[in-house]
């Protein structure tokens, strides 16, 4: 049966300075395991999308410290340590340091919102003059220019 760990991921991206994600494809469903290294808002990289936000749906829970949203009408929600949670489309996510979690997106909407996140990230880095590892600019395609 399949099963991701931080072992036996499929993927491993670090993003230096903010974060740290394992993956894997599951069946119809992508599963991650997201660490913060940083407390961050991470609205900037859904620009460009529908809304400029998430439009993925995820459930999952969180491992240990505390991660948020932002939805469109303004409120936000947080999610703790022990916390499972249901997260609709429509949202912007912003981490705390420390901050871990487990996420189960289906994999059509996980496809469509990389795509979005993806130009973004790189766009954060250079202006950061954070140098993205190889196998982060692997996934951005051709378009990345270090």
């Amino acid at each position: 049966m399949p099963k991701l760990n931080k072992s036996n991921a499929a993927s491993h991206l670090t993003f230096p300075g903010f974060a740290d994600m394992y993956g894997n494809e599951l069946g119809d469903w992508d599963v991650s395991i997201q660490s913060s290294l940083v407390d961050m808002d991470q609205a900037p990289f859904y620009k460009g999308g529908k809304d400029d936000r998430c439009q993925a749906s995820h459930v999952g829970y969180v491992l240990k410290g505390k991660f948020g949203i932002r939805k469109a009408d303004g409120l936000e929600e947080i999610f703790e340590a022990g916390d499972a949670f249901v997260i609709e489309p429509g949202h912007t996510p912003f981490m705390f340091e420390g901050g871990e979690f487990i996420a189960f997106t289906p994999l059509a909407e996980a496809r469509e919102q990389t795509a979005v996140v993806m130009p973004n990230i790189l766009t954060y880095a250079k202006e950061q003059g954070i140098e993205l590892p190889a196998e982060v600019m692997a996934q951005m395609g051709p378009s990345a220019t270090p």
